[in-house]
């Protein structure tokens, strides 16, 4: 559980509908039509921009703002320089028993096991690599869409809620509903771009990073097994992908495991 979407979302909401109470009623800002035309709008537009399927595999994707396994680049470097370690001593047919808890990682060494080419390994990890990039980058590309279409649609209900107040003006008990419409629609399509459908795509983005990262160590990190190079050269490259504090903890660590 990703504690900081949680607190973030909670924070957010808990301040606009603090202040809202703070001057008034938090019923007088509830307004079923304008839900409607700013929510189903914006999810329609959404269904006609993209394929039902795609649609559906966002909401999917959406899940790892709020639950998502933690990707630690340091612990993927000191557990290549272990199965390095490990095939120097015995040889590559000795990482055949290895446990590895990393998918990617596990797919690497498997292939390199198996006697392909290094050419091969490497083009099946990159196009494995491209494809999960391009399934997340959907997941982004339709919060995105729904982030700039929110306020959009809140325009929308805005001139709704302007026409009907016009042509009511003969009717003063009908201008308040009208006048509300308008300038809730407004609201609803900020709060939702702002402070849900932006923030999720910002999100997923930066999930989407860290993953992408940690499998091009696996690659490099198997190029480097299938070329036999000595396992603290293959620290020292692979350290390129951590900050300092990072590449400290990770050197500390594979002492330790030595």
């Amino acid at each position: 559980m990703d504690l900081a979407t949680i607190i973030g979302i909670v924070v957010g909401f808990g301040l606009v509908i603090g202040s809202i109470m703070l001057g008034g009623s938090l019923g007088a800002f509830l307004n079923g039509p304008g839900i409607v035309i700013v929510l189903g709008g914006t999810l329609a537009a959404t269904l006609i921009s993209e394929k039902l399927g795609t649609f559906i595999g966002a909401a999917k994707v959406a899940l790892k703002a709020f639950i998502a396994k933690p990707v630690f680049v340091d612990k993927t470097i000191n557990r290549l320089v272990e199965l390095a370690t490990l095939m120097r001593k015995e040889g590559a047919l000795a990482l055949e028993n290895e446990e590895i808890e990393d998918g990617f990682l596990a797919k690497g060494v498997r292939l390199s096991v198996d006697g392909l080419a290094p050419d091969e390994v490497h083009g099946t990890l990159v196009s494995e690599m491209r494809s999960f990039l391009e399934r997340h980058r959907q997941g982004h590309r339709i919060f995105r869409f729904m982030g700039s279409t929110a306020p959009a649609m809140g325009m929308v209900g805005t001139l709704i809620g302007l026409v009907q107040m016009l042509q009511t003006m003969d009717s003063p008990e009908s201008i308040g509903p009208s006048m509300a419409v308008a300038l809730l629609t407004t609201l609803y399509g900020a709060i939702l771009a702002f402070l849900v459908f932006n923030p999720i795509a910002d999100k997923l983005e930066c999930r989407t990073n860290d993953e992408v990262r940690n499998m091009s160590v696996v690659i490099m990190g198997v190029d480097s097994l299938l070329k036999g190079e000595n396992p603290r050269f293959m620290r020292d490259k692979l350290d390129s992908f951590l900050d300092p504090k990072q590449r400290q903890a990770a050197a500390k660590a594979g002492e330790e495991s030595e």
